[in-house]
């Protein structure tokens, strides 16, 4: 068995010859002890911090621009909704209260007809509702003819390219008594409230 403290005299022996060297190695592990903990730690957890704001500002920056995509997405949508209503207004729906009238006594007449229905009487009413810029001509119709006419009638008047709402249809038995139907039908249309005339 060896004695383990047969290596000291050894050890101290190596230190004693290599004093100078043992003694700079010494000092140079304690400066970089000191540099370590007062510059290249205090460094490292800047460039943390710096890595951790660039990933944040790059998250705000991914936000920024879906924002912007969402915001030019709206206006676009926006701008063709303007477009569409100002089509909407200027071709579709009737100038004025006279444009109106001609348009629906005229049509519903032909239509009338066409579907072999009698066209009894008819009635017009500007309704100017409050707030809009529209204003609404009720028109209340009596017709009178068998349901499958009376069916293609408002299939006609649904699919026709003037702009007319069936609000309400009361259908009646016929006063004829040939198995014949009198319906009261109540549309609207509407036209510019500015550009009404009366």
């Amino acid at each position: 068995m060896t004695d383990p403290t047969q290596g000291l005299p050894v050890l101290r022996c190596a230190v004693t010859e290599h004093r100078t060297f043992v003694v700079a190695l010494a000092v140079a592990f304690v400066v970089n002890m000191v540099v370590y903990t007062l510059v290249v730690d205090p460094l490292a957890e800047r460039v943390a911090n710096i890595e951790q704001r660039d990933q944040a500002a790059e998250e705000a920056l991914a936000q920024a621009r879906m924002d912007h995509a969402q915001a030019s997405g709206t206006l676009t949508g926006t701008t063709r909704a303007s477009a569409q209503l100002a089509t909407f207004y200027e071709d579709v729906l009737p100038r004025d209260l006279a444009a109106a009238r001609r348009l629906t006594y005229l049509r519903l007449a032909r239509l009338a007809r066409g579907s072999n229905l009698q066209y009894e009487r008819s009635s017009y009413d500007p309704i100017a509702d409050t707030g809009s810029t529209l204003t609404r001509l009720q028109i209340q119709m009596v017709l009178s003819g068998s349901y499958a006419n009376m069916r293609d009638f408002i299939h006609q008047l649904e699919t026709a390219p003037e702009f007319v709402v069936i609000d309400s249809i009361q259908l009646m038995s016929g006063r004829s008594g040939n198995g014949s139907l009198d319906a009261t039908l109540r549309l609207s249309t509407y036209y510019r409230l500015g550009k009404r005339n009366s």
